[in-house]
């Protein structure tokens, strides 16, 4: 754990290397939650009744999940500026995630990628030897 800290305080910005799988995953999690988003905007706006499988978002909900969706953004922004707030923030923005989606009545089972994307992340972030991104994040 010490170890990590004095990496994360003596490597400079300039220097960092991030290995591939982490810019892809970096790269499919921006993707998907700008898609997550275009898609709240789309399923609010379908008329009731159009589309069958398509529950209706309370306003809270529909706000809530769009701000949610924006922070995701941000947070992933800020791993690819290797900032250690970006992990921690979207782990803390996928728990509120959870809770929304099990209150709009998903079961545990649906919202359970929510946690499984922290995990991954992580995951991701502890990938290589020397370009391993979790000890680069400052």
């Amino acid at each position: 754990m010490i170890e990590d800290e004095t990496a994360r305080q003596t490597t400079p910005t300039s220097t960092k290397q991030r290995h591939g799988c982490l810019t892809a995953y970096l790269v499919v999690m921006l993707i998907a939650n700008f898609g997550v988003l275009v898609s709240y905007l789309v399923i609010k706006n379908v008329p009731q009744g159009f589309a069958v499988d398509v529950p209706p978002i309370p306003d809270w909900a529909f706000v809530t999940l769009l701000t949610l969706g924006a922070g995701n953004i941000i947070c992933v922004v800020a791993l690819f500026r290797w900032k250690l707030w970006g992990f921690w923030g979207f782990a803390g923005l996928a728990l509120v995630t959870l809770l929304v989606n099990l209150q709009l009545g998903f079961s545990l089972v649906e919202v359970v990628s929510d946690l499984t994307a922290i995990v991954f992340l992580y995951l991701v972030l502890n990938i290589g030897r020397d370009n391993k991104g979790w000890p680069q994040l400052e």
